[in-house]
């Protein structure tokens, strides 16, 4: 079936057409060289782009990291092509990763060319990591808008927090493309709600309405009123009936950037694959490359070369220089003069913009954090948590975060004096308040942090299944937050095993790069804390018991501080000569000490081993980690309330596991120790069934 016939793109001159039509033929070389990619959004949203980039975002080419740039995120990541043709025809540089610029762009002709290909810098989707002027990683539908909310809430506190009269360094506007894919994910919703509720007016997304995914028109599945839905959440709606209408574009922009008190959603309606005379309007745009015969029809229809590969036509280059290069530099040279007297005037302020942007933290981050007296009757996890919050969000001003509605169970509201909680009418406090949104919640904490800003998330710990992709985002990001998670084990016993995790660790621990600690005591808390805040390209997730663990008494045992090397001796044979080794995280630590002095007293040479962080030990010299578990001791029990998954890298194929191998159950606490054989005679057992095999 043949094309619906759509208008020409509306524009005011010859040359913006072929900028569009340059980055269509572009999207559509490069993806039919790959044999691979989605061609059919970047013909369709070319003049979006052309528009948004060259006539309204404050974005520098030469300076991809200024801070008061306008933002870009490409939610509907699959087309990013659309992301890397601009990218090159502006000639954006490409940035290390000390923040230094190289001198070279970002994205290169040949970078297209490769498209899709190892090593190029124009991967399938975004990668934030890897490619200079991608705001954030996209891949995963909704993602992005969500991950862009963070980056609007963000601007805000930075706003709040720095900006003086005359003097705005703070400023920016966050525009994000999503299409119908983003739309149907729940975390657009759960992220739409929050934005509306905080009246973000910095924040646009720009919604591709082309009625069309993989399985074919969207009606199939997907028949609500979007437009009522965003209105509904409180949000301003826009339509542009027209995606090629570049002045009905350019207008919708600017009612945005008048609009106060709310975000901005428009609805522009577009015709994916547009040009190509048998593929528009059809699921075969989407997600293939259009074939040779095709592409030669569509460029004869753009009045394109037919034969013509990545051309890039005289003219274009210097076109977008004058364009978004010319107000692009000219609003960075303002705003580094402005910079330049608002540090004059308010030096502490600079400095602290400095340090966050080079993600370092300000003297003194780490002073009065608590030492905790050694107490039988201890402590919760999470209660020591809270303690060292209050005391880091005052040591460090860009310091942040909330629950996603559990903030008096763990234990993470900030309530030292002007603390405060971040509302749209007070858009500088402390305490962000996420609601029952954890999905959303841990996008919004990657947003905060692309906004240099260091941010945590928290939830119960069972909850973290609806965070983990935004949380393995974090890790492919190389972003430095934290998720603070409580009730970690069986604590919460009586609610049964609907809140008892037991997988949980071990598909944290799964995530590359993702930093997973279980303290075992208030002090073990600490030095986790102290660990976490230094890191600046790895996330963190804390898991903290909801019960009171002892404190251990660090005069009798070794200092807290081995934290740092993720596994440390805390209790030793006589002469460091240990026979059997016990291994224990969080909760168990107590549990393996108590097995420890048993197995010490009956005449065995135990050794207890705290391992709060695998990720951390394995990041030691190996001479280090031999010191710990010795090879050639081998006779050892790992002892954790969840699952043994991946235990064996620690005990050996016939190691004992004192770990779940079921769900847990409803009963207090004791009950389930007892029932699941978290007991001292179960540990000493084991122990010397290991000394007996051996």
């Amino acid at each position: 079936m043949g094309a619906t016939q759509v208008a020409q793109p509306k524009t005011n001159g010859k040359m913006a057409l072929l900028a569009i039509n340059t980055i269509r033929t572009l999207s559509i070389d490069a993806v039919q060289e790959a044999k691979s990619g989605h061609p059919g959004t970047p013909m369709a949203l070319a003049p979006l782009v052309y528009t948004l980039w060259n006539r309204v975002m404050r974005f520098d080419p030469k300076d991809p990291i200024w801070p008061d740039r306008d933002r870009f995120v490409l939610s509907n990541g699959h087309a990013s092509m659309l992301l890397w043709s601009i990218l090159h025809l502006t000639q954006t540089q490409a940035v290390d990763a000390d923040y230094e610029r190289l001198g070279q762009p970002s994205v290169t002709l040949d970078d297209i060319r490769r498209f899709r290909q190892l090593d190029s810098r124009a991967p399938g989707h975004p990668e934030y990591h890897w490619v200079s002027g991608v705001e954030t990683t996209t891949g995963p539908l909704g993602q992005g808008v969500a991950t862009s909310a963070g980056m609007a809430i963000g601007e805000r506190w930075l706003a709040a927090h720095f900006n003086r009269p005359g003097f705005e360094i703070f400023d920016y506007n966050i525009y994000a493309v999503c299409g119908d894919g983003c739309m149907m994910e729940g975390i657009s919703s759960e992220a739409a709600s929050l934005a509306a509720h905080l009246g973000l007016d910095n924040l646009c997304w720009i919604y591709d309405n082309n009625h069309i995914t993989i399985e074919g028109d969207t009606n199939i599945a997907f028949t609500e009123d979007v437009a009522a839905r965003f209105l509904a959440y409180g949000w301003n709606v826009l339509r542009v009936g027209d995606a090629n209408d570049i002045a009905r574009i350019e207008r919708a922009f600017e009612i945005f950037r008048k609009t106060k008190g709310r975000p901005t959603f428009i609805v522009l309606d577009s015709h994916i694959g547009y040009g190509s005379p048998n593929k528009q309007d059809t699921p075969e745009a989407h997600g293939e490359p259009l074939g040779d015969d095709e592409i030669r029809l569509t460029k004869r229809g753009y009045g394109w070369p037919e034969d013509a590969k990545f051309l890039v036509p005289d003219g274009v280059y210097e076109h977008f220089q004058s364009g978004v290069g010319a107000h692009g530099a000219q609003a960075r040279a303002a705003w580094t003069k402005l910079f330049a007297d608002y540090r004059a005037k308010y030096p502490e302020l600079a400095t602290e913009i400095d340090l966050m942007q080079r993600r370092e933290l300000p003297d003194g981050w780490d002073r009065n954090l608590p030492v905790f007296p050694a107490d039988p009757k201890g402590i919760a996890g999470r209660e020591a948590s809270g303690k060292v919050l209050n005391i880091l969000a005052q040591n460090v001003p860009w310091f942040l975060g909330g629950s996603a509605d559990l903030g008096p169970s763990n234990k993470t509201t900030l309530k030292y004096d002007g603390a405060g909680s971040i509302q749209a009418v007070s858009p500088g406090g402390k305490n962000l308040h996420f609601g029952i949104r954890e999905h959303a919640m841990a996008a919004i904490v990657n947003g905060l942090s692309l906004s240099k800003i260091r941010a945590f998330g928290a939830t119960f710990f069972i909850f973290s299944d609806y965070a983990r992709p935004a949380i393995r985002l974090s890790a492919l990001m190389e972003l430095p937050t934290i998720f603070v998670f409580t009730h970690d084990a069986m604590g919460d016993g009586e609610d049964g095993p609907t809140h008892q995790p037991v997988e949980h660790l071990a598909s944290l621990r799964a995530i590359p790069g993702l930093i997973t600690l279980r303290p075992g005591d208030a002090n073990e808390v600490v030095e986790a804390y102290r660990y976490i805040m230094q890191l600046r390209h790895q996330p963190a997730v804390l898991a903290l018991s909801r019960q009171p663990l002892p404190t251990l008494d660090r005069s009798k045992y070794a200092s807290a501080s081995g934290v740092a090397h993720g596994a440390y001796v805390l209790a030793d044979a006589p002469g460091g000569k240990p026979e059997v080794i016990l291994i224990a995280t969080g909760s168990e630590v107590s549990l393996a000490i108590q097995a420890h002095e048993a197995l010490l007293a009956d005449g065995v040479r135990s050794r207890m081993v705290s391992m709060p962080s695998w990720e951390i030990f394995e990041h030691q010299a190996q001479e280090y980690q031999d010191s710990v578990l010795p090879p050639q001791v081998t006779a050892r029990v790992a002892l954790e309330q969840a699952s043994s998954f991946g235990w064996e890298r620690y005990v050996g194929r016939g190691g004992q596991l004192v770990c779940m191998k079921t769900f847990g159950a409803s009963a207090p606490l004791k009950e389930l120790q007892k029932h699941f054989g978290f007991e001292p005679d179960q540990v000493v057992a084991a122990a010397k069934k290991m000394l007996r095999k051996n």
